[in-house]
């Protein structure tokens, strides 16, 4: 029995991806580095790793720099509204009141709250774990086993909604079956480790009956 839904944020319920590209793109430009969006997929949405490794000069002080400068761009570009994927206001409210839900993000708060200023989905959830809120990001499990320890709730209970190949693993090496809906600059991941891979949130549905 599914008693709890846990959702990725960044490409699952917001369409946040392409700003963090964008910021991305944008400070690294300013160092002669063109950050494609290939080498973005790769390195952030399936390794979960630094674009500013991208740099010749590994300096630290200017990779913090830089750092602070994108997380600023992102920060603007966010304030700036973003856009809920389709159908995840529907799925959201077929499941509110019935199953606990929580958000389980890699996004630190700061920029979580900006997204969700305008967006009216927290109300829909019980809980949010952003990245503040544990100490290994995904692929590593931590996300994920901290949100089960903190609210009680053990694998068979959950199913995980993803769209990335790293966020992925992280569910599946938590022992969570994991529900993947592939965005475009996600879909060229490896989505071994999802239980089922999906083209829409809508489908999120009729995929936990089944498992109910």
């Amino acid at each position: 029995m599914i008693r709890a839904i846990l959702w990725d944020n960044d490409g699952v319920l917001v369409d946040t991806e392409g700003l963090y590209f964008q910021a991305g793109h944008e400070v690294l430009a300013t160092q002669g580095v063109e950050l494609t969006h290939k080498d973005f997929a790769e390195q952030s949405l399936k390794k979960g790793l630094s674009v500013f490794d991208f740099l010749p000069d590994q300096n630290a002080e200017l990779i913090e720099q830089l750092r602070l400068k994108r997380n600023a761009r992102y920060s603007a570009l966010l304030a700036e509204g973003v856009p809920i994927f389709d159908g995840v206001v529907e799925t959201l409210e077929t499941f509110y009141g019935r199953v606990q839900m929580g958000i389980v993000t890699g996004s630190r708060r700061d920029h979580f709250d900006i997204v969700h200023a305008k967006t009216d989905l927290l109300p829909f959830f019980d809980f949010v774990l952003a990245r503040e809120d544990y100490e290994e990001a995904k692929p590593h499990p931590d996300a994920y086993l901290t949100a089960m320890r903190l609210h009680g709730l053990q694998p068979d209970d959950c199913v995980v909604v993803e769209d990335s190949e790293r966020g992925c693993v992280a569910a599946a090496a938590a022992g969570l079956r994991v529900l993947a809906v592939p965005n475009a600059l996600s879909k060229y991941g490896d989505f071994s480790s999802a239980y089922k891979v999906l083209n829409s949130v809508r489908n999120v549905v009729n995929e936990v009956k089944k498992l109910n």
